[in-house]
């Protein structure tokens, strides 16, 4: 008998096409997974995450009303990190508090921009509601952003 072919996990975070923008979604079984997700696949539009070293750890903090503002605050949040600091996430852990969810902080774990290494991809202009769902009981959520 052939030995048992470890599995990989599949994939929680990714991006998908839409008429004139571009979605993110995120799988994982709780809020701060979710919006860990979906601040990796906004990162991962931006530039190549792979390239990204864990130099330097971010704070950033959000609110909103309901777990559809908190997740367009939280986007934003790491878009201005982006466009201020010049800053890409490699890594994120994010505490999500309340129920449903209204508030995070979150660690971003990676490096300012470095021509000589980074590859940038899109420009984010910014987080839209449009076709929003942030599902934890579902395990799921997606966005889409205006490049």
């Amino acid at each position: 008998m052939a030995p048992a072919r470890p599995t990989r996990p599949s994939r929680r975070w990714g991006s998908f096409p839409t008429t004139a923008d571009v979605g993110i979604w995120a799988r994982g079984p709780t809020a701060s997974s979710l919006l860990e997700g979906l601040g990796l696949a906004l990162f991962a539009l931006i530039s190549d995450p792979r390239r990204v070293r864990p130099r330097e750890v971010r704070t950033v903090r959000a609110e909103g009303a309901d777990p559809a503002e908190l997740t367009v605050s939280f986007l934003t949040e790491l878009l201005v990190l982006q466009e201020t600091d010049g800053f890409l996430g490699r890594r994120i852990s994010a505490q999500v508090r309340g129920r449903p969810a209204r508030s995070v902080v979150a660690q971003v774990v990676g490096e300012p921009f470095d021509r000589e290494r980074h590859v940038g991809r899109t420009e984010v202009k910014a987080v839209t509601y449009h076709d929003l769902e942030f599902d934890p009981r579902r395990g799921r959520a997606r966005v889409i952003v205006d490049l």
